[in-house]
């Protein structure tokens, strides 16, 4: 008994619903998206983790490398002027990369325990771009602080 393997053929009807859709997708002159947020998106993003806060300069300090030379692993510091009391400390940090696929790199929750608001991390960077570092206070008011960084090979 021989058992001989068939390619598989596609009916007619397949092959004209595939043609449909593919005819379709070419006159609405659809492209693939570009793998990186606009920023429209990351202005979303800002305005949703800070609930509509006006984002202020100051406080924060973002420590970066001018260029990175792998994308892969960048360096990044982040520390915010604080008494760090229950009544007044950073409540959180956001971390947002315009030329990365999705805008929010990092949020990171902090209570007045922590001591001090400031981390070391190394992040993924797929481009050369801004790097935006945005601190939420306990009172709700946000302060922010931002960076380009020049990515000679990406790593996203």
């Amino acid at each position: 008994m021989s058992s001989e393997l068939k390619p598989s053929a596609l009916t007619r009807r397949e092959m004209l619903l595939a043609s449909a859709a593919l005819l379709a997708f070419a006159a609405t002159g659809a492209t693939p998206r570009e793998a990186q947020a606009t920023p429209a998106e990351v202005d979303a993003a800002v305005k949703k983790l800070t609930n509509n806060a006006a984002v202020k300069p100051g406080k924060v300090t973002l420590e970066l490398p001018e260029i990175a030379e792998n994308g892969a692993s960048v360096p990044m510091t982040v520390k915010v002027e604080s008494p760090m009391t229950d009544k007044d400390h950073v409540a959180a940090i956001h971390i947002f990369a315009e030329g990365n696929p999705r805008p929010v790199v990092l949020s990171v929750k902090i209570g007045p325990r922590a001591g001090k608001a400031e981390f070391a991390i190394r992040i993924r960077m797929a481009q050369t771009q801004n790097v935006l570092a945005v601190a939420v206070m306990s009172d709700g008011q946000a302060f922010s602080a931002k960076k380009e960084v020049k990515v000679t090979a990406g790593g996203c």
